[in-house]
């Protein structure tokens, strides 16, 4: 469980975050959504402590992220799966080397688990079958393994960087803007995935979207950043009957 308690942040004399309170329960998928510029993705920060509040704090599973040294942040970090915006693809590494990179990191070795890591992975984003026979599996797996970014469409690529965070079993995905960039098919492809993966993996997931179709797709709860403060908190039903003049005009506009 992750609670976030009375959080506030400013950079010089701008107050980005201020007195934000949230909790986000085990298997939950909680969208934040707002304004370009709000703190959404300065509050995703605090979370995986990259940055340190002004006041307040983060706790993760009961440890306190602002109070962790550098070896206990990289242990909880290796709990998160994190999927960029873009992706974020390494264009020099192959489709192999971008999804294990967390694993070769942390000094594994062992080409056959990183291998069988990596299928398992790319299978569950839907990037190799799992209907054929072993032959053509082993197949498939080998050319799209050796591909490199630049092979790769939008939504191809959105799925490794998803394969990437899945890999060492997190229970934490956290998602920056997945579906920016795609077209609308692709979108719901990835907003599925999504779906699917927190309902097959019990992961709780966090995703950051301007996009309101994804929101009502995806989301168990949704909460709104304005004016740096917590606007809104609530359920897909809430958010579709709220009369707030700011949470409608969102909506409007992001739909």
């Amino acid at each position: 469980m992750i609670q976030i308690r009375n959080l506030s942040k400013s950079f010089g004399d701008k107050q980005i975050l201020s007195n934000i309170n949230l909790d986000i329960h085990l298997g939950e998928t909680l969208c934040i959504i707002g304004k370009s510029g709000c703190g959404k993705s300065v509050l995703l920060k605090h979370i995986v402590g990259l940055l340190q509040p002004d006041s307040g704090y983060v706790s993760m599973d009961d440890s306190k992220i602002s109070a962790l040294d550098q070896k206990q942040l990289f242990n909880v970090r290796k709990c998160i799966g994190y999927v960029f915006q873009g992706a974020a693809l390494f264009d020099s590494y192959n489709v192999f080397e971008n999804t294990v990179l967390k694993l070769l990191e942390s000094g594994e070795k062992d080409y056959t688990k990183l291998a069988n890591d990596a299928k398992f992975v790319l299978s569950a984003v839907g990037l190799l079958p799992e209907d054929i026979n072993s032959s053509e599996f082993e197949k498939e797996w080998t050319i799209l393994a050796n591909k490199k970014p630049s092979e790769l469409s939008g939504g191809m690529k959105k799925r490794v960087g998803v394969a990437r965070a899945l890999i060492g079993s997190p229970d934490y995905i956290f998602y920056d803007e997945p579906t920016t960039g795609l077209d609308p098919v692709t979108s719901q492809q990835i907003d599925d995935l999504i779906a699917n993966l927190a309902n097959q993996l019990k992961v709780t997931s966090i995703i950051i979207t301007h996009d309101m179709f994804s929101v009502y797709n995806i989301a168990d709860k949704v909460a709104m950043l304005h004016d740096g403060n917590l606007h809104f908190y609530g359920s897909i039903p809430e958010i579709k009957n709220s009369n707030d003049d700011v949470v409608r005009e969102f909506i409007e506009r992001y739909q």
